[in-house]
């Protein structure tokens, strides 16, 4: 009897396995990544910006050995974002603390970046530390349609009339493979001088994205748009809960709102940076509801992820376990105080 009934169960495991791989779908899938690069400064004194410490007279002595270590460091980190899973470095990928274009061409021309042909997109900000963000992007993958950066006003707590100098929100809009993606890559002010006394400054901010955001849906409701940056808050924060209304769940998602796969992550207790031992997740990629949908005709949210490799962590000390910095009382070899975060789009390859 036992023999009678091992040759129907095989051929029942093997039609299942043979509609399986006749159902099996290929997908194309491209890596979007966000990198705070930790106060990435060129050597030079620029006298329009504050930037002495960061000269080799300055307090930092920040040299030009210690400046291209720091070049080598930073492109190791962004080739591997998503390599084992695309074989290539993100298609787009957001940066700030970033001081110059200059220091971004630096940047792409170290060999694991080299020939991977990253196009930038940049503006100087207004920010008093001369701190900028941008958008790095594969040329083969992407294509720029439009770019424009938004200023933020916003003005001291203590003196109304006095403003405070804080990096632009930058939008970019193009082509990947065919479809179009809007960006925005954000750094928000910082919560110096306490979270509470600070955060009117960063509710300002997620005002001046939902007003970008609100322009983009008013010209196309479906539009695809990637929001991603430092925040300086967590995914449950004010400003991207109340201003944004941010969901958790890609469930039922209604037309023109945003799924913020990094909350999840939050209320786990991952994060991007840590203080006082405690974990925060201030870097952050939120996403519009076109994105969300699970018909992979077209580009698609899959997955969101933190990349948090060994070597980038503290190995001993008071801070083990931390993103491993590049610099504390000296340069230390580190890389940066935040980890990048990721997201994977995905989309059906189509039979020939």
């Amino acid at each position: 009897m036992e023999k009678l009934f091992q040759y129907p169960l095989f051929l029942c495991l093997f039609y299942v396995a043979f509609s399986f791989s006749q159902t099996e779908k290929e997908y194309k899938i491209n890596t979007i990544a966000f990198y705070n690069l930790e106060n990435l400064f060129d050597y030079e004194d620029d006298p329009l910006i504050f930037d002495d410490d960061r000269t080799p007279e300055g307090k930092d002595h920040w040299t030009k050995e210690i400046y291209e270590a720091k070049l080598v460091n930073m492109a190791k980190v962004i080739s591997e974002i998503g390599e084992d899973i695309t074989s290539t470095s993100p298609a787009l990928i957001g940066v700030s603390e970033i001081e110059n274009r200059r220091v971004l061409e630096d940047l792409l021309n170290q060999k694991p970046l080299v020939n991977k042909d990253y196009g930038i997109v940049h503006f100087d900000s207004p920010d008093r530390r001369g701190i900028d963000v941008a958008l790095l992007y594969q040329k083969r993958l992407f294509t720029p349609t439009n770019y424009k950066a938004y200023e933020l006003i916003i003005y001291d707590d203590q003196d109304r009339s006095k403003r405070v100098y804080t990096r632009d929100q930058l939008l970019v809009s193009g082509m990947l493979d065919g479809e179009k993606i809007n960006i925005i890559v954000n750094h928000w002010p910082s919560r110096s001088g306490g979270e509470e006394r600070s955060r009117p400054k960063r509710i300002k901010a997620a005002e001046l994205n939902k007003h970008i955001m609100d322009s983009l849906f008013s010209e196309d409701p479906y539009a695809k748009i990637i929001t991603m940056g430092d925040l300086n808050d967590d995914p449950v924060s004010p400003s991207i809960k109340d201003v944004l209304k941010s969901k958790s769940e890609r469930q039922d998602m209604k037309v023109k709102e945003l799924y913020n796969p990094m909350e999840n992550m939050y209320k786990k207790g991952l994060g991007t940076l840590a203080y006082r031992d405690a974990w925060n997740l201030f870097d952050q990629i939120i996403i519009s509801t076109e994105l969300t949908k699970k018909d992979y005709s077209s580009y698609r949210f899959y997955k969101a992820g933190i990349f948090n490799k060994n070597y980038l962590t503290t190995p001993h000390g008071q801070y083990k376990g931390y993103p491993f910095r590049s610099f504390v009382n000296g340069y230390t070899g580190g890389y940066s105080d935040h980890f990048p975060v990721y997201i994977y789009l995905i989309k059906e390859k189509i039979s020939n």
